[in-house]
């Protein structure tokens, strides 16, 4: 689905003198439609839309789920549950692996 910027353009009246050619292009995507020479509306097919409004929720989720692991790692960081040398922390995942075995 096309979401760019560079959507098809077509003018108000192309919806009732190419109406095939603007569906067409809005079952990809997104159309500009122009009123005047100047952006007025934005037509696209029930399905492009549902693509667009899912994949925006699974961006949203992701975003979420960076945000907080980027918290984590500050939290962990004030903390000082870090470790500044590989050799300390293969000690460390050995330490954990023998708590859990």
């Amino acid at each position: 689905m096309d979401t760019s910027i560079t959507a098809p353009i077509f003018p108000i009246t192309a919806l009732s003198k190419q109406p095939a050619a603007v569906k067409k292009a809005a079952d990809r995507g997104p159309v500009r439609i122009t009123e005047n020479g100047r952006g007025a509306y934005v037509f696209m097919s029930e399905q492009a839309l549902k693509e667009l409004i899912e994949r925006e929720r699974t961006d949203a989720a992701y975003e979420a789920y960076l945000l907080d692991a980027a918290q984590q790692g500050v939290a962990d960081i004030e903390e000082g549950r870090y470790v500044t040398s590989r050799e300390e922390m293969f000690r460390r995942a050995e330490s954990r692996r023998a708590r859990h075995a």
